[in-house]
């Protein structure tokens, strides 16, 4: 593992209007479902992501306790 390059995923997403209509109207697909990834349904639908890197570090915010976190940091740069 150490001979590998790791990556973190953000989860920021980018649409253009039309295209969010669209997706937002694709029925779920099963891999969708198995894998509890919207993503996949896009891309069995014929859709691409695209990826970025950044050297950004960034703050997840998942829980109360996250946003917490996050506020507390954000507070701190001020």
């Amino acid at each position: 593992m150490k001979n590998h390059t790791y990556y973190k995923h953000i989860g920021l997403y980018a649409y253009r209007t039309g295209v969010l209509k669209e997706i937002t109207a694709l029925a779920q697909s099963s891999l969708e479902l198995a894998e509890s990834l919207e993503q996949l349904r896009w891309l069995e639908n014929g859709y691409t992501i695209k990826v970025g890197l950044s050297d950004v570090e960034t703050i997840g915010i998942d829980t109360p306790e996250d946003l917490k976190r996050a506020e507390t940091f954000l507070n701190n740069r001020k």
